[in-house]
């Protein structure tokens, strides 16, 4: 049962109950991975409206060495979403099992080469901080477009606005007042209970996603990440397994 509900996280056969189950866990690990990443660089990487204000700001300030800082995250975050939908794209012509598995083992092997390396770095530290910051920023648009194109545009797990505008607009919708001439006229508005659920859901597990990232980060630094890339490396070994075993073992 386990290994079952592990390979259909993965699965290129979608429903909209895997996607959750994967966005959920996609969600806790952006917001560790979040806030760890902010507690070793002092930035945050997981969503681009912040990098792009700064952008603006550092133009408006001529710190231009800045500017091309924040278009280097920018892009690397772009890099990242491309690279998820060029392999997704091709695992799709090829029709692979591990069409989203592999994306994912990238997304692990990149975590684990920030866990494993980035504890030894802390002395070069003008050039590790940007360093870290593209990897981050790579890893987050990679893993950003793995759901998305999972989901169909269903569910985002890197950044939060979205979702916490989708969840104040049903809740808007469940306390609206439905005075009977208007329903009469245009109908009851009801809040989407099942759409409510689904991001708060989200919306928790990248919190206490975020929580967890940062208390590990600071009890053991970089190390901490090291159980989410191989929690990572779990989840999409099994689709990318079955791959490998067909090539070599055709029915």
């Amino acid at each position: 049962m386990p290994i079952k509900f592990i390979q259909l996280l993965t699965s290129n056969q979608r429903s909209h109950k895997t996607n959750i189950q994967l966005g959920a866990y996609m969600a806790f690990v952006a917001g560790a991975v979040n806030a760890g990443g902010f507690l070793a660089i002092a930035r945050y990487t997981s969503h681009m409206s912040g990098i792009i204000s700064a952008i603006g700001d550092d133009l408006a300030l001529n710190n231009f060495i800045s500017v091309l800082g924040g278009i280097s995250l920018l892009l690397s975050f772009l890099l990242g979403a491309a690279t998820t939908a060029i392999i997704v794209n091709w695992g799709h012509r090829k029709k692979i099992r591990s069409e989203f598995a592999l994306p994912l083992l990238v997304e692990a092997i990149l975590l684990l080469v920030f866990g494993l390396v980035g504890a030894n770095l802390n002395v070069y530290l003008p050039l590790t901080v940007p360093a870290i910051a593209l990897l981050l920023c790579f890893v987050m648009g990679l893993q950003n477009a793995i759901v998305t194109k999972a989901s169909k545009a269903e569910i985002r797990t890197t950044h939060m606005t979205g979702v916490i505008t989708d969840i104040g607009i049903e809740l808007g919708k469940m306390i609206y007042w439905n005075r009977s001439t208007d329903a009469n006229k245009q109908g009851l508005v009801k809040a989407n209970i099942e759409k409510l659920k689904t991001h708060a859901f989200i919306f928790g597990m990248f919190l206490v996603g975020g929580i967890i990232g940062a208390v590990s980060f600071k009890k053991v630094g970089y190390i901490a990440v090291l159980p989410l890339s191989l929690s990572l490396i779990l989840i999409a070994g099994f689709q990318v397994y079955r791959d490998i075993k067909q090539i070599f073992y055709p029915k």
